[in-house]
């Protein structure tokens, strides 16, 4: 395979969508390096392997040896980014975006090449704009093409109410792409009607569009649901080597092979050998394993993949833990003496007290302590004495 097409398979790998597919072609045979732009606001202080899914293709196009710029959203994200939103969002104060931030730079530098990175802040310009600038940014679009907008469509015909603000978001992310003179803006599929605004700004501002190339949004732990942190079922970069690996085994068999699409590093060849690997019999779970001690490695070492490789085998095969078990699904927020009752571990839920108490009582191998906990969004292995064992997923 030429070195373009390589390139260009790498790039493709995982991708939801490229638009236009021959316009990116294009500009990668111009022989430059090409202004690969992705924007986050610090909205939250923590990424999720869900965000490391776009942040990888960043790091793939930064390998490829094109200029890469992480851009934070200190202004928008005073704003709010309505996107996905059925009400509207609550801007952030300047002291929150700029604590945000500092989090932010610090966890994609365990993806980014620092000494490849730029790092910009939207302010820089959309600060400058002032009134009048503003008012010519908004001159560009109308509103029933602001109301073409999934999201925004489904609040208007239910009545919901629209900030005038919420507006200016698709337009301010879209400058950005004008100020920065863009040539790949990358997103999620979520953010598809604002990464195509800034080609629309670009035109109207005489400059070549970008191309938008679009990423899947990751499935969290509960199988349904994108990661999210308001969703209780993500895995965050920072999460200890243990709890990292505890939750990607507790993915499905089906699941994983979308997290070995998307987080994995691995070339696609080998990942279809394991495929056909389980096809014929191999262990998902052996297949699982390498996956966590990959991504365990990568945010901390190998030697923490390795000790948590081992934990895990010290908690649940050598606890001779059973593969098959009774399997049940409940909703977040119920205690574990009620739960405990309902899977069939406990004839009641003061013997689930009594057995919490007594220590006879575990979760994913790990002693409970108290009757009132109450198990967050995924997949959990729960134990009363030495012979009963119930899967139990929470959504």
């Amino acid at each position: 395979m030429a070195s373009f097409e390589a390139a260009l398979a790498e790039i493709k790998r995982g991708v939801e969508e490229l638009i236009p597919e021959e316009e990116l072609i294009a500009k990668l045979k111009e022989d430059r390096p090409l202004r690969i732009k992705l924007g986050a606001d610090p909205t939250a202080p923590d990424i999720h392997l869900g965000h490391t899914v776009i942040l990888n293709k960043l790091r793939t196009f930064q390998d490829l040896g094109h200029d890469v710029t992480f851009l934070i959203g200190d202004f928008t994200g005073m704003v709010g980014d309505p996107t996905g939103k059925n009400t509207t969002r609550p801007p952030l104060t300047r002291e929150d975006v700029l604590r945000n931030a500092e989090t932010y730079k610090e966890q994609v530098f365990k993806i980014l090449d620092p000494a490849k990175t730029k790092i910009a802040f939207n302010s820089e310009w959309l600060g400058e704009l002032g009134a009048e600038g503003m008012l010519r940014l908004a001159a560009n679009q109308t509103v029933a093409r602001m109301l073409e907008r999934d999201d925004f469509k489904k609040r208007y015909a239910g009545g919901q109410p629209i900030a005038i603000h919420e507006f200016m978001y698709p337009l301010l992310q879209g400058y950005d792409s004008v100020a920065m003179e863009t040539d790949v803006e990358l997103g999620g599929t979520d953010q598809k009607f604002n990464l195509l605004m800034g080609r629309e700004l670009q035109k109207a501002h005489g400059q070549k569009p970008q191309a938008v190339l679009t990423m899947p949004l990751l499935v969290g732990l509960d199988g349904e649901k994108k990661m999210s942190k308001s969703a209780h079922n993500y895995i965050g970069v920072s999460d200890a080597p243990s709890d990292m690996f505890g939750k990607i085994m507790s993915i499905s068999d089906v699941l994983m092979w979308s997290y070995y699409e998307l987080l994995s590093f691995r070339p696609l060849e080998e990942i279809e050998q394991f495929k056909a690997d389980v096809e014929n019999g191999a262990n998902p779970r052996d297949v699982k394993i390498l996956l966590a001690k990959e991504i365990i490695a990568r945010f901390h070492s190998e030697a923490d993949a390795e000790a948590a490789e081992q934990e895990f085998i010290n908690r649940f095969q050598k606890g001779q833990i059973p593969d098959e078990m009774p399997e049940f699904e409940f909703e977040v927020g119920r205690p574990v003496s009620n739960l405990l009752k309902e899977a069939g571990l406990c004839s009641s839920s003061s013997e689930a007290m009594r057995m919490v108490k007594q220590g006879a009582a575990k979760i994913d191998g790990e002693k409970l302590t108290d009757s009132k906990f109450v198990p967050q969004a995924g997949t959990y292995v729960f134990q009363v004495g030495k012979r009963k064992f119930a899967r139990l997923t929470f959504k």
